[in-house]
């Protein structure tokens, strides 16, 4: 059902000048109730609320037009710099040269927003994407309120945080609506391509035990503070450096590499924290951030009041690097973040990921001699190249059956798999996928049964990981 132009308390945001004028409400009520909620693919059926957007991922879900998505985005926040950041993403999109986008927004500000939403809705869906502090609540009142929840990562960042996840979780369950966290990583395609080679038994085998020296799952990013998005330099708000607001690095970009590590060994599988999990230990330490740099990054000329009192002869150590250890079903398992202030010339963001198997390695690597773009390599372990050569050269040809075009070459280890630009997505283009596939859960009226288990367990993972980091 449609939502009538009465039920749109808001202010409309003028391009260019983001002028907020404010528009009269009648008094009327035809937004239908969650139980009426029927989703079927059709056009312009999901109606977006954006709740505070804090963050440039709640930007990267309208970086396309969707079909299945009304043109209308419905913001509700407080006014400030967030917002305004936000809103000059959404116009560039609509005012790019190259395929450009069509975006209405209409938009309610005040201290009172989250309330605002929740009694006028007139949207279905709710994006969440900035300060993590807040977030968990966010989504939990929503669901309450029988609202289906896409939600950035991370969706908790402390013990506190994941045990009102479990409630969000168990009420969204009593309310009959989808709450689903944005795991762009999956549609990465080595990513993807490492995960079905992990099923092959022939050529990969099985996953070893691993130990602490040789896990058997290893997976490490290292990423910049001061970078560049969507062709811009990225401005992030003074909050994103309180980690009491943003949230650990052990607990942020280390979700999603706690997902792949689920997700490409034991795909399709539930997994439950409870008997499926052992943490092992875990470890944090602080990237320091300088008063320029601070400026540089967010465009404030100073650290703010609520940073004070974390300085050290001026400089913030900013605990965003992590690492932590568990056992996935018994197999030794890594995971590692760190970050800099800024790549140096020519560099990038780098990421690591090997599955170690019986028979061969399959490792990813996107550092300086990849060119930064991620590779996979098929390495021989327990098997001979010769004795794995006709499962590997059968496995590609499996391969190029939904990847038109990819070869492979031969290394010193064993093979690199040369994968066609045109199924590198990039990072950003990852948001409208995730998107797509979680309103196609709408229509389906259901997640995977193992998603919600696997939800719950990630982040017992990232936030059991914090507190022995603390200790």
């Amino acid at each position: 059902m449609m939502i009538s132009k009465c039920q749109r308390p808001f202010h409309y945001i003028k391009p260019f000048f983001f002028l907020l004028i404010p528009m009269l409400m009648t008094a009327c009520d035809t937004t239908p109730d969650a139980d009426d909620e029927t989703f079927t693919g059709e056009q312009g059926e999901v109606r977006i609320m954006t709740l505070n957007p804090g963050h440039f991922h709640a930007a990267l879900v309208q970086k396309d037009m969707i079909h299945q998505v009304d043109p209308t985005v419905y913001i509700f926040a407080p006014q400030g710099p967030d917002l305004d950041l936000h809103m000059e993403r959404i116009m560039g999109f609509n005012n790019r040269e190259e395929n450009p986008t069509n975006w209405q927004t209409e938009i309610y500000t005040g201290p009172d927003y989250l309330e605002r939403m929740l009694n006028d809705r007139p949207g279905n869906v709710m994006v969440t994407a900035g300060n993590n502090r807040q977030k968990t609540e966010y989504i939990k009142q929503a669901v309450d309120n029988g609202i289906y929840v896409l939600s950035d990562k991370p969706m908790a960042i402390d013990q506190e945080g994941w045990q009102l996840l479990v409630d969000a979780f168990e009420s969204a369950e009593e309310n009959e609506v989808l709450l689903y966290d944005i795991m762009t990583e999956r549609y990465e395609v080595t990513s993807a391509i490492q995960r079905r080679l992990a099923q092959n038994s022939d050529l990969f085998g099985e996953l070893i035990e691993g130990s602490s020296d040789q896990p058997a799952i290893e997976k490490e990013s290292v990423h910049y503070l001061f970078k560049t998005v969507a062709g811009s330099t990225l401005r992030r708000p003074p909050w994103y450096f309180d980690v009491e607001q943003q949230g650990e690095g052990i607990v942020d970009v280390t979700t999603h590499l706690v997902d792949l590590s689920m997700w490409g060994s034991f795909p399709d599988q539930a997994i439950d924290y409870r008997t499926d999990i052992e943490m092992l230990g875990a470890e944090r330490w602080p990237t320091q951030v300088t008063r320029e740099q601070f400026e540089n990054i967010t465009g404030e000329p100073d650290f703010p009041d609520y940073l004070q009192n974390q300085l050290i002869d001026g400089v913030l150590p900013l605990y965003c690097n992590g690492r932590m250890e568990y056992l996935l079903h018994g197999h030794h398992t890594s995971i590692a973040v760190e970050w800099g202030y800024q790549a140096p010339p020519g560099g990038d963001d780098t990421h690591f990921s090997v599955f170690r198997g019986t028979n061969s390695n399959l490792v990813i690597r996107q550092g300086e001699e990849q060119n930064f773009q991620s590779i996979l390599y098929i390495e021989p372990s327990g098997s001979s190249k010769d004795a794995l050569t006709p499962a590997f050269e059968e496995a590609v040809a499996d391969l190029e059956q939904d990847y038109p075009g990819i070869t492979y070459h031969e290394t010193d280890t064993g093979w690199q798999l040369d994968i066609p630009d045109e199924f590198y997505l990039g990072h950003e283009a990852h948001f409208g996928k995730v998107a797509e596939a979680y309103f196609g859960y709408l229509v389906d009226g259901e997640l995977p049964h193992w998603e919600v288990p696997n939800m719950i367990t990630k982040y017992y993972i990232t936030t059991q990981a914090r507190e022995l980091a603390l200790d």
